[in-house]
């Protein structure tokens, strides 16, 4: 079993959004375009920057990613849509407007969810009994000893 820090799971949680985005969309079946595909002349393509291939993501990655996703389970609706929006990068302005709730009770909200992860991912639960503020504050020391 890892040492899981907030850290990690943050850093984990950002790599599953991008991983997600950098999967094919996803479409409906009988999906098909009747369009000729349009060839470019060389005239055409003077002075157009290339456009970049994106690498697709391993195997590996995809397992990682769909692994952070069920940690989501763990949390209440809320803090889970809070984590999810905030690894894709949104701004927490349009996260408090999403969820309904201040700029600061969101980066709280944020907070515990990380905390409850990582407090799960270390092989225990965290206290129903003591505050959220507890169990934020130990989350990186509760799996060699807990602070009481």
């Amino acid at each position: 079993m890892a040492d899981w820090t907030t850290v990690k799971v943050a850093d984990r949680l950002d790599e599953a959004a991008r991983v997600f985005r950098l999967l094919p969309a996803v479409k409906p079946i009988g999906y098909f375009n009747a369009w000729p595909e349009y060839i470019h002349s060389f005239a055409d393509q003077v002075g157009q920057a290339p456009e970049a291939l994106r690498p697709r993501p391993g195997p590996r990655q995809i397992s990682e990613a769909e692994e952070a996703l069920i940690w989501l389970r763990w949390l209440e609706k809320d803090d889970a849509r809070i984590l999810w929006l905030r690894a894709n990068h949104r701004d927490w302005k349009e996260i408090c407007w999403e969820v309904g709730l201040s700029r600061p009770a969101a980066t709280r909200h944020w907070h515990y969810g990380i905390a409850v992860i990582t407090w799960r991912l270390n092989g225990r639960l965290p206290p129903p009994k003591r505050s959220r503020r507890f169990v934020i504050e130990n989350a990186n020391t509760l799996s060699r000893k807990i602070i009481l």
